[in-house]
């Protein structure tokens, strides 16, 4: 596998690791405030979003389970990517680094959208619930779950984006090291003496070979 200096916005395989550096990246930011996000959705629709088995939002129980549902999904995928982007610079191959950053793309693009329907789908489930099922004790949970769904659109949004800029990062840093000429390479030609001076009309070698002289009649 080819090693790499430093590609897609870490820095070189094998260095070591600093946790405050790694506490200050942007993603990893990002993720930890997505994490406690997540846990304020699942967890609010979790103790209060039930009552006697029951959705209060419109006893729709998808919407329940859906709110849940991404809620734990988000959780778990930002403990995952945050173990990846710890040990993001010890990997030491171009294509496992590309591979790492396409999945966070996809992955947080995929869950932008996600939360993005969760929070119109608990919102217009919250708006169709009678009054009586409002003003029971879940009221306050419910409505943290369809804020915080709201919030988490843009953490991971920006988590897409920062995926996006890594990977556009290590394309052009890639393109550049492919086409960067080493300045201390060799030429394939050699240059043959005297064209160190830099004349341009200086003869090749073999071309000053001596002249004929020219031919005398011999005198009687």
């Amino acid at each position: 596998m080819a090693t790499i200096g430093g590609a897609f916005g870490a820095g070189k395989a094998g260095g070591a690791f600093d946790p405050i550096e790694f506490i200050k990246r942007p993603q990893v930011i990002l993720r930890c405030v997505s994490v406690i996000f997540s846990i304020v959705v699942f967890g609010c629709i979790s103790s209060g979003g039930w009552y006697a088995k029951k959705c209060i939002m419109n006893d729709d129980e998808n919407a329940c389970g859906y709110g849940t549902g991404i809620g734990v999904l988000a959780f778990l995928i930002c403990l995952g990517f945050l173990v990846v982007d710890a040990f993001f610079e010890n990997l030491s191959s171009v294509q496992h680094r590309k591979y790492a950053v396409l999945a966070d793309l996809g992955i947080s693009g995929l869950w932008t959208f996600l939360w993005f329907v969760g929070f119109c789908y608990l919102t217009d489930a919250w708006r169709r619930t009678n009054g009586v099922e409002r003003g029971k004790n879940g009221r306050d949970n419910v409505q943290a779950a369809i804020a915080f769904s709201f919030f988490s659109i843009f953490t991971w949004a920006g988590l897409t984006f920062l995926a996006v800029r890594r990977y556009r990062m290590g394309a052009q840093e890639a393109f550049a090291s492919g086409y960067d000429q080493d300045p201390n390479a060799s030429s394939p030609y050699s240059s043959f003496p005297g064209s160190e001076t830099g004349d341009p009309y200086q003869q090749p070698p073999f071309s000053q070979q001596k002249e004929t002289p020219d031919y005398q009649q011999p005198t009687y």
